[in-house]
């Protein structure tokens, strides 16, 4: 069976992508999405909790792309041609809205992804495109101006137009589609994970969080601001994803064997820390220590820093001495802790590495080895920070790809 267009992955890019040729073509494009697993979609249906987190609220392109850790130069002209306010605005007309958290991600306001699934499907259908789930390709070729491709089953299919967007090149897939057309890759690394560690002081604490803490990694110059949630495993949140992101290749070098601060609580520095804290010295002398948390650090993970800096249970705040004020700022602005591996994050599962940027044309996502042949989304060396940004690249790559091919 001969197409127009054939896309290999059902994702977020691919789908875009296909949804973007039929909708922009002068005429009615034959085009197909291959899927091999049994839904198309299934990261956006898992993304934010289940609700998607479908761009982040930021329409000026230059600052949007300075949250790609690899790939930021390359994305910004596309950026400029399809940016976050241009889904924004593209969903509006298909009747979904789209709200605003106080991070910036911005989500359906039905808090529901499958709202954005409904709305890909209904316009997939409207416009023709054809769909097939459980269709895993085995081989792409080159003949007579059509690529071939070959499922597992041993059908044949051919089309004028192939858009590649099979996701992180973790799955051997799109690594092996791109090399037969004699693409080179970047090694992929994981991207988006949270940090093992086994450590008293946040045992059994799983669930707090924190607002807006700042981690880092000893050694380096890598260092996020954002929210820091403790997990079974360790610590997770975005400020801890954010790191990873910008790490992800170092931090795979280490083998995830390194040392992370954290500042629980925030900006504050140290300085401004003591201040505060000799303060209530003065202001609430005969309050307990234990009893008051401050800076907002709720109650449970302020008794177990007080322990870790030594401050005995009794003790209040007009006698506490200045070296356990000290220790108390330490464990505060500066808290060291052991990492000792890592634990994916499943619903922002994002892998670094990917086709060779300078391998494709990014006015068009065109290959600039095989003419006719596209890239969107993760299997590109373009990855994010959490918080919508992985979306928004995958919407911007397929939202290209797809219209440079509905002018073929």
């Amino acid at each position: 069976m001969d197409y127009d267009l054939i896309v290999i992955g059902g994702g977020a890019a691919g789908f875009f992508g296909a949804i973007t040729c039929a909708e922009t073509a002068a005429s009615r494009r034959k085009i197909l999405i291959l899927e091999k697993g049994p839904e198309v979609l299934q990261k956006v249906k898992i993304s934010g909790g289940g609700r998607c987190n479908v761009t982040h609220d930021c329409h000026d392109p230059g600052e949007f792309v300075t949250n790609y850790p690899r790939g930021r130069r390359t994305l910004n002209g596309p950026l400029h041609r399809w940016s976050a306010g241009d889904m924004i605005d593209w969903l509006s007309e298909k009747g979904v809205a789209l709200k605003t958290e106080a991070d910036g991600r911005m989500f359906p306001v039905s808090d529901d992804s499958q709202t954005i699934i409904d709305c890909f499907l209904s316009t997939a259908k409207q416009e023709g495109i054809e769909i097939r789930c459980r269709q895993e390709v085995a081989d792409v070729t080159f003949e007579d101006d059509r690529f071939c491709l070959e499922l597992q089953s041993g059908e044949v299919l051919k089309s004028a137009t192939l858009l590649i967007a099979t996701g992180g090149i973790r799955t051997p897939s799109g690594a092996k589609f791109a090399g037969k057309f004699g693409h080179s890759m970047q090694e992929a690394a994981p991207s988006l994970f949270t940090f093992k560690i086994d450590d008293p002081r946040i045992e059994d604490l799983a669930g707090i969080s924190v607002p807006c803490g700042i981690a880092s990694v000893t050694g380096t110059k890598f260092r996020e601001q954002g929210p820091i949630l403790i997990t079974h495993w360790g610590l997770s949140g975005p400020g801890i994803l954010k790191v990873s992101a910008q790490g992800a290749r170092e931090l795979q070098q280490m083998n995830y064997h390194f040392e992370t601060v954290i500042n629980w609580i925030g900006d504050r520095t140290g300085e401004d820390t003591a201040q505060s804290l000799s303060e209530l010295r003065t202001e609430s002398g005969k309050q307990s220590v234990f009893a008051n948390p401050q800076f907002s650090i709720p109650m449970r993970l302020w008794r177990r820093l007080c322990e870790a800096a030594g401050v005995p249970v009794d003790m209040k705040w007009g006698n506490i001495s200045r070296k356990e004020l000290h220790r108390l700022i330490d464990q505060l602005t500066a808290c060291r802790f052991s990492v000792t591996g890592k634990s994916m994050n499943k619903e922002e599962f994002v892998t670094c590495g990917g086709v060779t940027l300078k391998e494709v044309n990014f006015k068009t996502l065109e290959s600039r080895l095989q003419p006719g042949l596209f890239f969107a989304g993760e299997v590109l060396d373009i990855d994010g920070v959490t918080g919508g940004f992985n979306f928004q690249s995958a919407w911007t790559t397929g939202r290209i790809a797809g219209a440079t091919i509905a002018q073929r």
